[in-house]
Protein backbone atom coordinates (compact mmCIF):
# COMPACT_ATOMS: atom_id res chain seq x y z
CA UNK A 1 0.00 0.00 0.00
CA UNK A 2 2.86 2.39 0.82
CA UNK A 3 4.41 1.69 -2.57
CA UNK A 4 1.18 2.64 -4.30
CA UNK A 5 0.89 5.86 -2.30
CA UNK A 6 4.52 6.69 -3.03
CA UNK A 7 4.39 6.04 -6.78
CA UNK A 8 0.83 7.10 -7.58
CA UNK A 9 0.02 9.76 -4.98
CA UNK A 10 0.03 12.54 -7.59
CA UNK A 11 -2.39 10.67 -9.85
CA UNK A 12 -4.63 9.79 -6.92
CA UNK A 13 -4.76 13.42 -5.74
CA UNK A 14 -5.42 14.63 -9.28
CA UNK A 15 -8.21 12.12 -9.84
CA UNK A 16 -9.74 13.14 -6.49
CA UNK A 17 -9.72 16.73 -7.73
CA UNK A 18 -11.36 15.67 -11.00
CA UNK A 19 -14.02 13.79 -9.02
CA UNK A 20 -14.81 16.82 -6.85
CA UNK A 21 -14.78 19.13 -9.89
CA UNK A 22 -17.28 16.96 -11.74
CA UNK A 23 -19.46 16.68 -8.63
CA UNK A 24 -19.52 20.44 -8.04
CA UNK A 25 -20.26 21.26 -11.69
CA UNK A 26 -23.01 18.64 -11.84
CA UNK A 27 -24.58 19.86 -8.59
CA UNK A 28 -24.48 23.49 -9.72
CA UNK A 29 -26.28 22.78 -12.99
CA UNK A 30 -28.55 20.23 -11.29
CA UNK A 31 -29.78 22.89 -8.86
CA UNK A 32 -30.71 25.15 -11.77
CA UNK A 33 -32.43 22.28 -13.57
CA UNK A 34 -34.12 21.13 -10.38
CA UNK A 35 -35.41 24.61 -9.55
CA UNK A 36 -36.77 25.06 -13.06
CA UNK A 37 -38.73 21.80 -13.10
CA UNK A 38 -39.78 22.15 -9.46
CA UNK A 39 -41.40 25.48 -10.35
CA UNK A 40 -43.10 23.71 -13.24
CA UNK A 41 -44.42 21.06 -10.85
CA UNK A 42 -45.83 23.56 -8.33
CA UNK A 43 -47.24 25.84 -11.02
CA UNK A 44 -50.98 26.14 -11.53
CA UNK A 45 -50.44 25.55 -15.26
CA UNK A 46 -51.28 21.97 -16.25
CA UNK A 47 -48.94 22.18 -19.23
CA UNK A 48 -46.00 23.11 -16.99
CA UNK A 49 -47.02 20.35 -14.55
CA UNK A 50 -46.88 17.81 -17.37
CA UNK A 51 -43.48 19.08 -18.56
CA UNK A 52 -42.03 18.87 -15.05
CA UNK A 53 -43.50 15.44 -14.37
CA UNK A 54 -42.37 13.98 -17.70
CA UNK A 55 -38.80 15.20 -17.20
CA UNK A 56 -38.51 13.91 -13.63
CA UNK A 57 -40.09 10.53 -14.41
CA UNK A 58 -38.16 10.04 -17.66
CA UNK A 59 -34.72 10.88 -16.30
CA UNK A 60 -35.20 9.02 -13.01
CA UNK A 61 -36.39 6.00 -14.99
CA UNK A 62 -33.18 5.73 -17.02
CA UNK A 63 -30.01 4.32 -15.36
CA UNK A 64 -27.19 6.85 -15.17
CA UNK A 65 -24.83 4.57 -17.10
CA UNK A 66 -27.31 4.39 -20.00
CA UNK A 67 -27.71 8.19 -19.94
CA UNK A 68 -23.92 8.60 -19.96
CA UNK A 69 -23.53 6.25 -22.94
CA UNK A 70 -26.33 8.03 -24.79
CA UNK A 71 -24.73 11.45 -24.33
CA UNK A 72 -21.11 10.40 -24.87
CA UNK A 73 -21.67 8.07 -27.85
CA UNK A 74 -25.21 8.83 -29.05
CA UNK A 75 -25.09 12.61 -29.42
CA UNK A 76 -21.91 12.61 -31.60
CA UNK A 77 -23.53 9.88 -33.72
CA UNK A 78 -26.70 11.98 -34.10
CA UNK A 79 -24.61 15.00 -35.11
CA UNK A 80 -22.76 12.85 -37.62
CA UNK A 81 -26.08 11.79 -39.14
CA UNK A 82 -26.89 15.41 -40.01
CA UNK A 83 -23.62 15.77 -41.88
CA UNK A 84 -21.22 17.11 -39.23
CA UNK A 85 -18.27 14.75 -38.86
CA UNK A 86 -15.42 14.63 -36.36
CA UNK A 87 -17.42 15.96 -33.44
CA UNK A 88 -16.86 14.29 -30.09
CA UNK A 89 -17.90 15.30 -26.61
CA UNK A 90 -15.07 15.53 -24.05
CA UNK A 91 -15.55 13.14 -21.13
CA UNK A 92 -15.86 16.04 -18.65
CA UNK A 93 -18.60 17.73 -20.67
CA UNK A 94 -20.49 14.48 -21.30
CA UNK A 95 -20.13 13.46 -17.65
CA UNK A 96 -21.33 16.86 -16.44
CA UNK A 97 -24.38 16.75 -18.71
CA UNK A 98 -25.29 13.20 -17.68
CA UNK A 99 -24.83 13.81 -13.96
CA UNK A 100 -26.59 17.18 -14.10
CA UNK A 101 -29.62 15.71 -15.83
CA UNK A 102 -29.75 12.76 -13.44
CA UNK A 103 -29.16 14.80 -10.30
CA UNK A 104 -31.46 17.56 -11.58
CA UNK A 105 -34.42 15.18 -11.63
CA UNK A 106 -33.87 14.34 -7.96
CA UNK A 107 -33.18 17.97 -7.08
CA UNK A 108 -36.52 18.88 -8.67
CA UNK A 109 -38.26 16.67 -6.14
CA UNK A 110 -36.22 18.16 -3.28
CA UNK A 111 -37.13 21.70 -4.36
CA UNK A 112 -40.77 20.76 -4.90
CA UNK A 113 -41.04 19.26 -1.42
CA UNK A 114 -39.25 22.26 0.08
CA UNK A 115 -41.54 24.76 -1.63
CA UNK A 116 -44.66 22.84 -0.67
CA UNK A 117 -43.49 22.63 2.96
CA UNK A 118 -43.96 26.40 3.28
CA UNK A 119 -47.43 27.38 4.45
CA UNK A 120 -49.70 28.47 1.60
CA UNK A 121 -50.57 31.54 3.63
CA UNK A 122 -47.11 32.92 2.83
CA UNK A 123 -47.94 33.05 -0.86
CA UNK A 124 -51.38 34.51 -0.19
CA UNK A 125 -49.86 37.17 2.08
CA UNK A 126 -47.34 38.14 -0.58
CA UNK A 127 -50.01 38.37 -3.26
CA UNK A 128 -52.28 40.42 -0.97
CA UNK A 129 -49.45 42.94 -0.62
CA UNK A 130 -49.45 43.41 -4.37
CA UNK A 131 -46.44 41.26 -5.16
CA UNK A 132 -46.47 39.16 -8.30
CA UNK A 133 -46.33 35.35 -8.14
CA UNK A 134 -42.70 35.34 -9.28
CA UNK A 135 -41.61 38.03 -6.82
CA UNK A 136 -43.39 36.31 -3.93
CA UNK A 137 -41.77 33.00 -4.84
CA UNK A 138 -38.32 34.58 -5.17
CA UNK A 139 -38.35 36.84 -2.11
CA UNK A 140 -40.57 34.99 0.36
CA UNK A 141 -41.08 31.32 -0.46
CA UNK A 142 -37.70 30.20 -1.85
CA UNK A 143 -35.53 31.73 0.92
CA UNK A 144 -37.57 29.88 3.56
CA UNK A 145 -37.70 26.67 1.54
CA UNK A 146 -33.96 26.71 0.91
CA UNK A 147 -33.23 26.50 4.64
CA UNK A 148 -35.35 23.37 4.85
CA UNK A 149 -33.67 21.86 1.79
CA UNK A 150 -30.01 22.35 2.77
CA UNK A 151 -29.56 18.91 4.45
CA UNK A 152 -31.23 17.17 1.49
CA UNK A 153 -29.06 19.10 -0.96
CA UNK A 154 -25.91 18.01 0.87
CA UNK A 155 -27.16 14.41 0.87
CA UNK A 156 -27.73 14.67 -2.87
CA UNK A 157 -24.18 16.02 -3.19
CA UNK A 158 -22.96 12.83 -1.50
CA UNK A 159 -25.01 10.65 -3.84
CA UNK A 160 -23.73 12.56 -6.87
CA UNK A 161 -20.15 12.20 -5.63
CA UNK A 162 -20.57 8.42 -5.50
CA UNK A 163 -22.30 8.39 -8.88
CA UNK A 164 -19.19 9.88 -10.52
CA UNK A 165 -17.65 6.39 -10.27
CA UNK A 166 -20.10 5.24 -12.95
CA UNK A 167 -18.56 7.70 -15.40
CA UNK A 168 -15.36 5.68 -15.47
CA UNK A 169 -17.11 3.79 -18.30
CA UNK A 170 -16.68 6.80 -20.61
CA UNK A 171 -13.05 7.31 -19.66
CA UNK A 172 -13.38 10.27 -17.30
CA UNK A 173 -10.24 10.22 -15.06
CA UNK A 174 -12.04 10.19 -11.70
CA UNK A 175 -11.09 8.08 -8.68
CA UNK A 176 -12.59 4.78 -9.78
CA UNK A 177 -11.08 5.02 -13.24
CA UNK A 178 -7.69 5.80 -11.70
CA UNK A 179 -8.14 2.84 -9.37
CA UNK A 180 -8.58 0.57 -12.40
CA UNK A 181 -5.39 1.96 -13.93
CA UNK A 182 -3.33 1.56 -10.77
CA UNK A 183 -4.64 -1.95 -10.10
CA UNK A 184 -3.84 -2.92 -13.68
CA UNK A 185 -0.31 -1.54 -13.45
CA UNK A 186 0.59 -2.92 -10.02
CA UNK A 187 -1.57 -6.09 -9.86
CA UNK A 188 -2.39 -5.06 -6.27
CA UNK A 189 -6.16 -4.88 -6.37
CA UNK A 190 -6.66 -5.28 -2.62
CA UNK A 191 -4.40 -2.36 -1.67
CA UNK A 192 -5.52 -0.16 -4.57
CA UNK A 193 -9.24 -0.45 -3.91
CA UNK A 194 -8.68 -0.09 -0.18
CA UNK A 195 -7.01 3.28 -0.81
CA UNK A 196 -9.75 4.40 -3.21
CA UNK A 197 -12.44 3.28 -0.76
CA UNK A 198 -10.81 5.14 2.13
CA UNK A 199 -10.64 8.36 0.09
CA UNK A 200 -14.35 8.13 -0.75
CA UNK A 201 -15.13 7.30 2.88
CA UNK A 202 -13.22 10.32 4.21
CA UNK A 203 -14.86 12.76 1.79
CA UNK A 204 -18.36 11.38 2.32
CA UNK A 205 -17.93 11.28 6.11
CA UNK A 206 -16.93 14.95 6.15
CA UNK A 207 -19.96 15.87 4.03
CA UNK A 208 -22.29 13.76 6.20
CA UNK A 209 -21.03 15.45 9.36
CA UNK A 210 -21.51 18.84 7.70
CA UNK A 211 -25.10 17.93 6.76
CA UNK A 212 -25.92 16.88 10.33
CA UNK A 213 -24.31 20.00 11.77
CA UNK A 214 -26.26 22.28 9.43
CA UNK A 215 -29.47 20.42 10.21
CA UNK A 216 -28.92 20.91 13.96
CA UNK A 217 -28.30 24.63 13.47
CA UNK A 218 -31.48 24.98 11.44
CA UNK A 219 -33.50 23.25 14.15
CA UNK A 220 -31.91 25.46 16.84
CA UNK A 221 -32.76 28.60 14.87
CA UNK A 222 -36.35 27.45 14.44
CA UNK A 223 -36.74 27.04 18.22
CA UNK A 224 -35.60 30.60 18.92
Amino acid sequence: MLDILKNYSYLIIRSTGYTLLLTLLALLFAMLIGLLFALCNVSKSKILNVIGTVYVDAVRGVPLIVLAFFIYFGIPQAIKMIGITGYRLPALKAGTIALSMNCGAYMAEIFRAGIQSIDKGQMEAGRSLGLSYGTTMRKIILPQAFKVMIPSIINQFIITLKDTSILSVIGYPELTNMGKTIAGNTFKSLETWAIIGIIYLVIITILSKAAKKIERKIKQNEKR
